[in-house]
């Protein structure tokens, strides 16, 4: 049934859903603040990890998957956005602007909506069913529109060197004191932020083809041999190293995880490469110099027997909502 377009914008209805976005370590940094028609989306750096992010990047690249979950929220409410990004150069935390207007819905944008509801962090390993190169490649061209590039890593040897480079970044973290110490509140969390334990796949004998930096969780998860290289993985990178590419590269993401759900496909970033700074060079040199690498994402088929994954939860919209 098609939505009529109403005359009041519904604020919180549209923050509630852009806060569905994914972020790290489940620490929802953003704010939001509506007057008018205007909706204004705002760093909270109290939520920053000041050691594993201290330059903020990975913060504001999760505002960025909550500003393209905002849009797509709005457009399959019947809103029209325009927006505006990084307007105020004094006010740095200012991320974007969103100006919205009565409009129609459409079809394509009820899908993405429904993408939008639908979409969750399935940390279970992948099936050994392959992913077609060209359904990666449909995809990556999807997301790129979105204003960050999104290179498939479909070469075997740059495959093996990429999965190198993650697995030292994960060794780094893990022997990071710092960074175990930052991470711990928001892992096997209660409450309405970070990662619960019920997220997280229970210990496994078999090393994954991927590491993860989860090790302790309760969440089932076959217990096979992991197939290597059978799944999808892409480079979210841009241009540019600056506070407008990471916002672009969060809105790269949510839309290519969008684009992924209609075809039943699982999606998992991974940050830890860009974590670390030497891992994050090494990895340029894999993209050839041409690209500031803002992380990886995995995309493969889960079984289709599995148990429906518990929600991840989210803060009340109380607290990340302010009405003007």
């Amino acid at each position: 049934m098609r939505r009529q377009a109403r005359t009041t914008v519904p604020f919180r209805e549209i923050v509630e859903l852009a806060c569905r976005a994914p972020s790290v370590h489940n620490t929802q940094p953003w704010r939001w603040r509506a007057e008018g028609s205007r909706l204004r989306l705002y760093a909270d750096r109290s939520r920053q990890l000041l050691h594993a992010d201290p330059d903020a990047r990975s913060l504001v690249l999760s505002c960025g998957a909550a500003l393209h979950h905002a849009q797509v929220a709005a457009a399959g409410l019947g809103w029209q956005v325009t927006v505006e990004r990084c307007p105020d150069a004094d006010d740095p935390d200012l991320l974007a602007t969103l100006e919205l207007a009565p409009g129609r819905v459409v079809p394509a944008a009820e899908a993405r909506l429904g993408a939008l509801q639908a979409r969750s962090t399935d940390r279970r390993r992948f099936t050994s069913w392959p992913l077609p190169a060209e359904r990666l490649d449909r995809l990556s061209e999807q997301a790129e529109e979105w204003g960050a590039l999104v290179i498939p890593l479909v070469d075997p040897g740059r495959r093996v060197r990429v999965d190198r480079i993650l697995r030292r970044a994960a060794e780094i973290q893990r022997g990071d004191q710092l960074y175990a110490a930052e991470a711990a509140p928001w892992v096997r969390a209660e409450g309405p932020e970070g990662v619960p334990a019920t997220s997280i796949p229970e210990p496994n004998p078999h090393r994954p083809a991927m590491p993860s930096r989860y090790d302790q969780g309760e969440l089932p998860d076959p217990r096979g041999e992991p197939a290597e290289f059978v799944d999808g993985l892409v480079a979210v990178a841009t241009v540019d190293d600056d506070r407008l590419s990471w916002l672009r590269a969060g809105e790269t993401l949510s839309a290519l995880w969008l684009a992924a759900i209609p075809h039943g496909l699982s999606v998992l970033p991974l940050s830890q490469v860009a974590e670390v700074p030497q891992t994050r060079e090494e990895l340029r040199e894999v993209l050839d110099g041409r690209a500031w690498p803002q992380l990886l994402v995995r995309l493969g088929w889960q079984e289709i027997t599995r148990e429906e994954l518990p929600r991840t939860p989210r803060r009340p919209v109380a607290e990340v909502l302010t009405l003007e």
